[in-house]
């Protein structure tokens, strides 16, 4: 719609009246608004009246003689003030369009909101009772920007190769519709300002995993594309990385119950791609990339690692309900789903056919959000019914006073218990602290 190279000039000279041309109330529309190519063609996807707009006002206009006076809005005839208006709220709207969608592709924005959405996860897994809804505001839009600046870079790292996959190269940077120093600029800037809401609004552990993770996917694992298929694994670090993200920015702490949602992703990534490369082999080939089913030619390695990583998902309902963090339902739900996904592997092991491959690739679509969704309904806060329906682990428990009043005389000064680790067969560690200052506990040895 636009070219790349496309130049917008504003005049000074927005409304000029001309005191020596025979009409008194010519309006200058060349010098309000013009827009050159640099081949002085006018864009085919504009409709026909912007063509001609830009059509006369690719045509200087004659320069006003010295009597020549600038009016800010006051023309006799006032349909020649609105019209130029009119058209330069909608070439502006067209515009801000143009480059919306071009920042959207840019960032793969469905990618991005899936890396959002199992970073978000991760925070309300981290934060036990509460889930502090701004953090987890501004958790998710510093992952969205540092998410877009990534896949904004690889895509100025891929142009060339973009531009040979009939799947990609209808994107900005390979069909000019926005040019490398534009990219580079939006994909600096945000991914910049994510690290640093990250910082900011979370904790500087949050915005190191953020950076890290940027550099890992921009740097490393982009070009290890072209040159080595053990890209695929080290891809699948990087999405297993978002979720600790969440989890880090809402408790500031990384912790083995933290690592359950990035096991699942990382292993989930490996037969979802798998499936992706098989479906897309020639494609990937004609972009010289270097995959793992290129070197494959029967498919049989690919189907087979494929169904190796789905066997890996199945203990991890086992090891979420083992380890507090999910219920014993979601043991079940997470068996069902993980041997679904783990049926069509296998049915592709056995039948390496397109329509196989795809089916356990629409198989991986369904399982992220599935697991996910079962996790946050299933999980186990820190509460006294965590510590009943697993007995045997050491929890954390919230601080739960109880009031305990000596005599009369005292009743403005109580002491109050707090029970902090209890692990199996070891007497509780008591605290008490003397109002007004509750939050100050000292050791006591009443109960003891």
């Amino acid at each position: 719609m636009w070219r790349n190279s496309a130049t917008v000039s504003f005049s000074s000279k927005l409304l000029s009246y001309s005191s020596s041309s025979a009409n008194p109330n010519y309006f200058h529309y060349a010098s309000a608004f013009s827009i050159f190519s640099p081949n002085g063609v006018v864009d085919q996807a504009l409709s026909p009246s912007h063509q001609r707009f830009y059509c006369s006002s690719a045509v200087p206009s004659p320069s006003p003689s010295s009597g020549s006076v600038i009016k800010l809005g006051f023309l006799a005839n006032k349909s020649d003030a609105y019209l130029p208006l009119s058209l330069k709220a909608r070439d502006a709207v067209q515009l801000a369009r143009h480059y919306g969608r071009c920042y959207w592709e840019l960032s793969k924005a469905r990618l991005s909101m899936l890396v959002v959405a199992t970073s978000g996860t991760g925070y309300v897994l981290g934060s036990g009772n509460a889930v502090d809804l701004a953090g987890l505001c501004y958790t998710c839009a510093g992952t969205m920007m540092v998410a877009a600046s990534a896949n904004s870079l690889n895509q100025v790292f891929e142009i060339n190769n973009d531009a040979k996959m009939k799947r990609t190269r209808l994107r900005p940077l390979p069909s000019g519709r926005i040019a490398i120093p534009h990219a580079v600029t939006w994909a600096s800037s945000v991914g910049f300002a994510g690290t640093a809401l990250l910082a900011c609004k979370a904790n500087m552990l949050a915005a190191g995993l953020a950076a890290s993770n940027l550099v890992l996917y921009a740097f490393v694992y982009t070009p290890l594309k072209q040159i080595h298929p053990v890209n695929t694994w080290v891809g699948a670090v990087v999405g297993a990385i978002p979720p600790l993200l969440g989890w880090a920015a809402a408790s500031g702490q990384i912790s083995l119950n933290g690592l359950i949602l990035p096991v699942a992703l990382y292993f989930w990534q490996i037969p979802h791609f798998m499936a992706l490369a098989y479906l897309c082999r020639d494609d990937y080939a004609a972009g010289g990339y270097r995959i793992f089913s290129l070197a494959d030619a029967s498919g049989r390695r690919t189907a087979a690692v494929a169904f190796r990583n789905c066997l890996y998902l199945i203990p991890l309902g086992f090891i979420a309900y083992d380890w507090g963090v999910a219920s014993g339902w979601f043991c079940v739900e997470s068996s069902v789903i993980t041997l679904a996904i783990s049926a069509a592997a296998f049915s592709f092991y056995r039948d390496r056919t397109t329509q196989k491959a795809r089916r356990m690739f629409y198989a991986s679509l369904l399982y992220l959000p599935v697991f996910m969704s079962g996790l946050l309904f299933h999980r186990l806060s820190d509460n006294p019914q965590c510590l009943a329906e697993n007995p045997n682990r050491i929890i954390e428990l919230p601080s739960f006073p109880e009031v305990v009043t000596e005599s009369e005389e005292d009743d403005q000064k109580k002491k109050v218990r707090y029970v902090t680790a209890v692990p199996q067969g070891r007497a509780p560690v008591a605290y008490a602290s003397i109002a007004p200052f509750p939050f100050l506990p000292v050791p006591s040895y009443v109960d003891q």
